[in-house]
């Protein structure tokens, strides 16, 4: 791949994350569409898109996948739809982000992975700024949607570590999975009947979701990174916070609290530390 579709391909991949934000942020603030019915919407769609997608560039059905991370892959996909109830684009992306790489450096550290100064520091900055961001106060996001959304990082946090075991094709491990995590949205809509409610804004938005910023984005996400750098990958989605943040005050009328700017700053540059640290002793 040339460096300019490299680029193109990143670019594109990190604004279909946050937009994973921004699209279930806006389905449930300003249409009718309930959480457990955008969730399964969402995962039908992306499952139908990653299976068309492996389908037509492999020319069979090569779908691989397996259970333990479609269960991951649901317990990420509930907790995000539930926590962007209360939580605006912004707070909600901040926190996954920052619980997704909490877990998975703390899983490398727990593994013994080696930990210079630099990365500690680094670490402390993160925990602090999640800290500063859901203290209670007049501008603290809600403590039960922040809950829910750390709790969507830790799955996806699993969801990925568990996906560094695998081997084969990403995309078509990914389609399986998403293909295993049907069952589990279907059976989390039926429990919560008593909320059902539905509009087609509600139903394009899910799939939009699910079909291009989560089936797509994902596609092209494995094609770019072959050509980046371990280091680069995780430096790169340092910026999903920043765009998702960006699309909330552009599209959502949201506002950018002097905590949520701390915040970004003290977990996305600790973050940053931690990855330098790491770096260093390779």
């Amino acid at each position: 791949m040339s460096r300019t579709r490299l680029v193109a391909a990143t670019v594109l991949t990190m604004i279909a994350f946050a937009g994973n934000s921004l699209l279930c942020r806006v389905a449930l603030k300003q249409t009718h569409v309930d959480a457990a019915t955008f969730t399964t919407i969402r995962i039908v769609s992306g499952a139908i898109a990653l299976w068309l997608i492996v389908r037509f560039r492999n020319g069979a059905n090569t779908i691989t996948g397996n259970w333990n991370s479609a269960l991951a892959l649901f317990a990420y996909a509930a907790c995000f739809s539930l926590a962007y109830i209360s939580l605006s684009a912004a707070a909600g992306a901040l926190l996954l982000f920052g619980a997704v790489q909490v877990t998975m450096i703390g899983y490398g550290i727990w593994s013994g992975e080696r930990v210079r100064v630099l990365s500690v520091t680094g670490i402390v900055c993160a925990f602090a700024g999640l800290i500063v961001l859901v203290l209670p106060g007049v501008t603290a996001p809600s403590l039960g949607g922040s809950a829910l959304m750390i709790s969507a990082g830790v799955a996806w946090g699993i969801y990925s570590l568990q996906g560094k075991k695998s081997v084969g094709d990403p995309t078509a491990t990914t389609a399986g999975n998403f293909i295993r995590t049907i069952p589990f949205t279907i059976v989390f809509s039926v429990c919560g009947l008593h909320w059902l409610s539905i509009d087609s804004a509600g139903i394009y938005y899910a799939i939009a979701s699910g079909a291009i910023t989560s089936g797509v984005g994902y596609a092209i996400w494995y094609t770019a990174l072959p050509g980046l750098q371990a280091t680069q990958a995780a430096v790169v989605q340092l910026s999903v916070p920043i765009i998702a943040a960006a699309g909330g005050i552009l599209f959502l009328g949201e506002q950018m609290t002097i905590r949520l700017l701390v915040a970004s700053i003290a977990i996305l540059g600790g973050i940053a530390l931690v990855i330098a640290g790491r770096t260093r002793t390779r």
